[in-house]
Order: structure tokens, then C-alpha cells, then sequence
């Protein structure tokens, strides 16, 4: 991908050519101050640059086995599947996306921790018992919705099962599931409506089924906002 300019010319793309006959000695001074000062304005910003991702995400300090939902038990994705951040300083967190692997509980931490696999999500529930395993930190961008811009702003969430079968969606998964979120929404002010908790089948131009026709939102809805 070519850098541009603001104006849309490649970047670093200029005129080169020798002075006008007749310029004078100190329009040429003035030039080479005016140089100097834009070529040190670029060295700063440059430098600026690196200190905010020095001080970014990547120096965050962290506690092995850490969990941001009480009770989670941390299971890391592979680091191949995540981006390391410090959310919400780095990107602003402002929805959940509810997955459906199709796949087992086991199979899917498996994949994740895959470094082959090039996604992760933030937590993995359990069909049977509503367990929870958190598998990246919140600070960090899972990749997980398809979507760069909602990978950034979203936590992420897969549930063991298949879309087109009903009977994973039990009792313990969804009310385990409504805690989790409730939670997210707390940290991070995110309302408890339809339009921040999303399908990823409601992420843009990302073509998915999941969480399938069986996954009833008006309960789950009803459920976070009770917890």
C-alpha cells in the first residue's frame, strides 16, 4: 500500500531542479532556514510517533494468567492471533460480538491457539456448564470479527456449538454468556441494546451466519440487562 500525501500525490514525490537564474542569495538562505525548520517539524513528529507506540499497548504491564471476568480461566490464544493494544486508550470499546464457532468447546481453543489460524477471540463459553475461558486480554485486538474497525472497538465472544443446531444454546450458556457481557458493558459504557451487542452476522461486509436463526436476542437482551 503507497503512502500518500494529504493531497494525494505519493509521498516524498517532489520537484527537483536548480534555483532560478537571478534568485538571490537571501531568498536562498530563507529557503534552507524553512527547510531546516520542516525537516526538524518531521523529526519530531517522527519522534512523537515512536514514544506514543513505545508507551503503547506493547509495554502495558501485565500479569501472566490475569483474567479481565471473575472466574475465567485463562486459556491465551496463540500471539499470532491478536494484536497487542492498550484498550480502551488505544481504540474506544463500544461493542460485543457474539460468535458461534461450529465447533466443540475443546476444538475451538485448539484453533485459537493455532498460530496458523490468524484469528482468536476474547473468550470461548461453554455449552454444558457455561464455563468460561478467556483466551486475550480486552486491552488487546482479537481478531475475530473479519473487520479491522470492529476488531478494534469490539470484545469478542464465541459460544461452542453449531448455528443450525439449537440444543447448545442451553440455560447455563446463556445466562454464563449475559454475566460475561453485562460486565464488558459495565467496564466500558457500552449500552445493553441491540445495536452494540451484535451478531457477527451484523458486522459490515463480513459474510457469516453465526450466531444462526436459533439464538434468541430478546432473551439474551432481557438477561444482560437483569444481571
Amino acid at each position: 500500500m503507497s503512502e500518500t500525501t494529504g493531497d494525494g500525490r505519493s509521498a516524498g514525490a517532489g520537484h527537483r531542479g536548480r534555483p532560478r537564474r537571478g534568485t538571490g542569495r537571501r531568498a536562498l538562505l530563507t529557503g534552507a532556514v524553512g527547510a531546516f525548520a520542516l525537516g526538524t517539524a518531521y523529526g519530531q513528529r517522527e519522534r512523537l510517533e515512536e514514544w506514543w507506540w513505545r508507551h503503547s499497548g506493547a509495554d502495558v504491564p501485565r500479569v501472566e494468567g490475569e483474567v479481565d471476568h471473575p472466574g475465567a480461566e485463562w486459556i491465551p490464544a496463540s500471539a499470532a492471533n491478536l494484536r497487542r493494544a492498550n484498550r480502551p486508550r488505544d481504540y474506544t470499546v463500544d461493542r460485543v460480538v457474539i460468535h458461534m464457532p461450529e465447533a466443540t468447546y475443546d476444538i475451538t481453543l485448539r484453533v485459537f491457539q493455532d498460530p496458523s489460524h490468524r484469528a482468536s477471540t476474547h473468550y470461548v463459553v461453554r455449552s454444558a456448564d457455561g464455563h468460561v475461558a478467556q483466551m486475550a486480554r480486552e486491552l488487546d485486538v482479537a481478531y475475530h470479527a473479519g473487520h479491522r474497525g470492529y476488531n478494534e472497538r469490539s470484545v469478542g465472544i464465541e459460544h461452542e456449538g453449531w448455528a443450525d443446531d439449537p440444543s447448545y444454546l442451553t440455560d447455563a450458556m446463556y445466562e454464563s454468556s449475559a454475566r460475561l457481557v453485562a460486565g464488558i458493558c459495565g467496564r466500558y459504557g457500552i449500552p445493553v441494546d441491540r445495536e452494540h451487542i451484535i451478531g457477527h452476522n451484523e458486522v459490515p461486509d463480513v459474510v457469516r451466519i453465526c450466531p444462526g436463526p436459533h439464538w434468541d436476542w430478546e432473551r439474551y437482551i432481557e438477561m444482560v440487562r437483569a444481571v
